[in-house]
């Protein structure tokens, strides 16, 4: 029997307070993983992340403070100038 698995399995806090999320997806074969491959993407302060897994949720919740947010966005506008 095969079934597909997708897991958040690795959440990683950048300096700048983006975080990065790989996602697993494993197609398994009577329980035993027969082939993976992995997603990446950023979620960065002041992003939407309510459709995030509860984990990355609970990340950006404690991490996206008003004030990293506002530092992340002036320095977006620093970078574009």
């Amino acid at each position: 029997m095969l079934e597909k698995q997708t897991t958040v399995d690795l959440l990683e806090v950048i300096e700048n307070g983006c975080v990065q999320v790989r996602t697993k997806t494993a197609i398994l074969e009577d329980g035993k993983e027969i082939n993976s491959a992995f997603h990446r993407h950023v979620v960065s302060p002041g992003d939407d992340y309510n459709a995030e897994d509860a984990r990355v949720q609970a990340i950006c919740a404690a991490v996206h403070t008003d004030e990293v947010i506002a530092a992340y966005k002036a320095a977006q506008i620093k970078e574009q100038i």
